[in-house]
C-alpha cells in the first residue's frame, strides 16, 4: 500500500469515528478495508500441503536424494539476487509411460524464512521430465535441474526445500542456513563464482527473465553432490566447462573516469597442484566498462584430462589497491 492509500485509510477511519449515526457503518467499512489489505498482503495458499508438512515436521520415511546450490548476485545496494538450483538424478525419479514417452514428475516446495521464523518467500512448482522409452535406461545418470532466483536483502535466512516423486512414494528434505552478503560501495567484491555446464547470451526479449537467466546470459550451474565431491563434467565433444562471475566496486580513475584492473585465471590440477591453464586480461582490453564487470570464460572439457581441478580468479584493482581471489572446484571424467 502506498502513502496515499495509507492516508486515505486513516482519513476514512479515524477522522470519522464518533461522528454520530454513521460511525458504526464507517467502522465496518474500515474493518472491511483492513481485511482486504490483509488478504492482499498474505502469501498465496499452499498447493503442496504434504510438502509443507514435511518442512514443518522434518519427518520423512522414504528418503529421496537431491542436491542444492545457492549463489549470490548483486542487484542494488540493498537487494541481492539469490539463485537456488535444485538437481535430481533421473535414477531417483519414477517414470510412467504416457503415449510411448516415459514421464517423471517431481513436486518442489521451497520456503525462505528469517531466523525469527518470519516467512519471506514461498515457491512451489512441479518439474516434469519426458524421455523416449527406449532411451530411459541410458539416461539414469542424467539430471533434472530446477532454478529459482529470489531477491533478498542482506542478512541471515533459513532455506527449506521439500521434494516429492509424484509417481513413486519418495520424498526429500533439504534445510540450510544462508548468509546473504552485503555489498558495500567502497569494498572490492564479487558475486558467486559459478561453474556452469551451459553459458550463452539470451535474446533481448528474455534478458533477466526465465530459467537460469542472470542479466544478459543464461548460466546453468553444475551442482556439486551432497557427499562433498565437486561438480562433475563429462569429457564429451560438445561439453564446455564455463565460469561466470561479476566484480563490483572497481576503483575509477578521477582523470580518465575508467577502472584499471587485471584479472588472472588459473585452472589448477589439484592432484599435482600445478596450473594447466593460465590467462591474464586487463580492463584496458575489455572495452567500455565501469566499476562493475562480468567475467565469462569457457574451456572445452576434452582439453582437460580426467581429474579434479580448481579455478582461481584473482582480481587486482590498481586504483583502490584491493585484491580478491575467489575459487571453485570441479571434476572432469
Amino acid at each position: 500500500m502506498g502513502m496515499a492509500n495509507k492516508a486515505n485509510r486513516f482519513n476514512g477511519g479515524m477522522e470519522q469515528l464518533g461522528t454520530g449515526p454513521d460511525s458504526a457503518s464507517q467502522a465496518t467499512k474500515q474493518f472491511d478495508r483492513l481485511e482486504q489489505f490483509a488478504k492482499l498482503q498474505a502469501p498465496p495458499p499452499v498447493k503442496f500441503k504434504d510438502l509443507e508438512e514435511i518442512v514443518n515436521t522434518k519427518i520423512i520415511t522414504n528418503l529421496m536424494p537431491f542436491d542444492v546450490r545457492t549463489d549470490f548476485v548483486k542487484v542494488t545496494g540493498d537487494t541481492v539476487l539469490v539463485p537456488i538450483t535444485v538437481q535430481l538424478k533421473y535414477r531417483d525419479i519414477t517414470f510412467a509411460n504416457k503415449d510411448g514417452v516415459q514421464r517423471g514428475t517431481v513436486n518442489i516446495f521451497m520456503r525462505v524464512s528469517t531466523l525469527t521464523g518470519r516467512i519471506v518467500q514461498t515457491q512451489e512448482e512441479p518439474v516434469q521430465v519426458d524421455v523416449p522409452a527406449e532411451l530411459l535406461p541410458r539416461t539414469a545418470e542424467n539430471s533434472a535441474v530446477y532454478w529459482k532466483a529470489l531477491p533478498l536483502r542482506p542478512g541471515r535466512y533459513k532455506v527449506e526445500i521439500a521434494v516429492k516423486d509424484v509417481n513413486g512414494d519418495r520424498k526429500g528434505l533439504w534445510s540450510r542456513g544462508i548468509v546473504v552478503p552485503e555489498y558495500s560501495d567502497d569494498k572490492l567484491s564479487t558475486s558467486s563464482l559459478i561453474v556452469a555446464d551451459v553459458m550463452e547470451p539470451v535474446p533481448t526479449k528474455d534478458v533477466s527473465t526465465g530459467q537460469f537467466v542472470i542479466g544478459l546470459n543464461k548460466v546453468r550451474p553444475r551442482v556439486a553432490p551432497a557427499d562433498g565431491k565437486p561438480a562433475l563434467f563429462k569429457r564429451s565433444r560438445d561439453q564446455k566447462v564455463n565460469f561466470w562471475m561479476q566484480v563490483y566496486n572497481l576503483g575509477v580513475d578521477e582523470k580518465t573516469h575508467k577502472p584499471s584492473a587485471t584479472f588472472e585465471y588459473d585452472i589448477v590440477n589439484i592432484a599435482t597442484n600445478k596450473p594447466v591453464v593460465q590467462k591474464t586480461e586487463s580492463t584496458e582490453t575489455m572495452g567500455n566498462i565501469g566499476e562493475q564487470v562480468t567475467l565469462q570464460k569457457s574451456i572445452a572439457a576434452t582439453n582437460l584430462q580426467p581429474g579434479v581441478y580448481r579455478i582461481d580468479i584473482k582480481v587486482n584493482d590498481n586504483i583502490s589497491k584491493q585484491t580478491i581471489d575467489p575459487s571453485a572446484t570441479f571434476a572432469v571424467e
